[in-house]
């Protein structure tokens, strides 16, 4: 097994993807809009990318935040609101209340995906918004308190296991800071050491979570040089060590215009630094046949993170009444 996600290039797998993907058996696959046209063409695919692996418990990702971030569109699935604004406003009146709603919201999310074949959202976003960055996390994020944003994430993390799906705790170590945007460029945070503990503490509490996903950001206080994806020292020290993390951790992807480099060069960074898998999101054949090429098997120590991860949904406990929490996540939500 190669330690790469990959994404694909269509609604169907192509003959020459079915052939490479058979060869390096990769870690897992992402599905964008590119992907997705109807419920039944969705579950064909994820059917047939199952079929082809021949794991029961694969890794198919996807995105689906709710608000601006969404794969699965209406009027095929139901729009789920933003992270930021609902939950963090009843947050604001009642904490137990958002802490239930975006349980629930997160629960029924993962049935839908579950029912098309979708094991694993990248999602909670973890970032701590500040003052002045850029809006790419936004409205995406819980909100500017570390407490808050760690407790609404966790509930997250809850509402997707109850549905079904693994989530993902994304930006590790933080990526709240930012002033650009990563897909664009190459964000530099010159925040001290100290303050930086903020945009820790939300992972810190949520160190247990199955997977995880770096940011493409430079962080001075800790390698003035390379962003955390390539940073051997902010894996080791700052994402495994100060955060205590030890689940499946990949890369954001490899594809964004924060890292330089060929396809398999940015791959083969990313893993050597410390990452389980470089995500490589755009169905590219030659960049992902030379990724293939370039990488090595996945780490023993690697592959058990990922086998742990994924068992953690492996439960016969039914995923829940999809009408029945979208009602109770919208009556809590009123009050806000």
């Amino acid at each position: 097994m190669k330690p790469v996600i990959f994404g694909l290039a269509g609604a169907a797998l192509s003959a020459d993807e079915r052939a490479l993907f058979t060869a390096a058996r990769p870690a897992g696959y992402i599905l964008f809009k590119r992907n997705i046209e109807d419920r039944d063409q969705l579950r064909r695919l994820t059917d047939d990318l199952r079929a082809l692996d021949g794991r029961a418990d694969l890794p198919i990702l996807i995105d689906q935040e709710g608000g601006r971030v969404a794969r699965m569109q209406p009027p095929a699935w139901p729009a789920f609101p933003a992270a930021g604004a609902p939950f963090g406003e009843l947050y604001d009146i009642a904490p137990a209340s958002a802490i239930e709603a975006a349980r629930a919201n997160a629960q029924a999310l993962a049935i839908i995906l579950r029912e098309s074949g979708i094991t694993v959202d990248c999602l909670p976003l973890l970032d701590v918004r500040q003052p002045g960055a850029h809006d790419i996390i936004g409205d995406r994020a819980f909100g500017s308190d570390p407490m808050r944003v760690a407790a609404l994430g966790r509930a997250v993390l809850d509402g997707l296991k109850r549905g079904g799906c693994v989530g993902v705790v994304k930006h590790m170590p933080g990526h709240g800071r930012a002033a650009v945007d990563s897909h664009m460029e190459l964000p530099v945070v010159d925040a001290e050491a100290e303050a930086l503990e903020t945009d820790l503490a939300p992972f810190i509490s949520l160190k247990s979570a199955p997977m995880g996903m770096t940011a493409h950001v430079v962080y001075t206080a800790w390698d003035a040089e390379l962003p955390a994806s390539m940073s051997p020292l902010v894996i080791s020290e700052i994402i495994r060590g100060r955060i205590g993390f030890d689940g499946f951790l990949m890369s954001d992807d490899i594809d964004m215009k924060a890292l330089k480099g060929s396809a398999a060069e940015k791959a083969s960074a990313v893993v050597a630094a410390g990452c389980d898998a470089a995500l490589d999101c755009w169905g590219r054949f030659d960049e992902m046949a030379a990724i293939a090429e370039s990488l090595d098997d996945m780490s023993a120590v690697s592959r058990a993170r990922l086998d742990r991860a994924m068992a953690t949904i492996a439960s016969d406990a039914p995923p829940g009444d999809f009408a029945a929490l979208v009602e109770k996540r919208d009556a809590l939500l009123a009050y806000a």
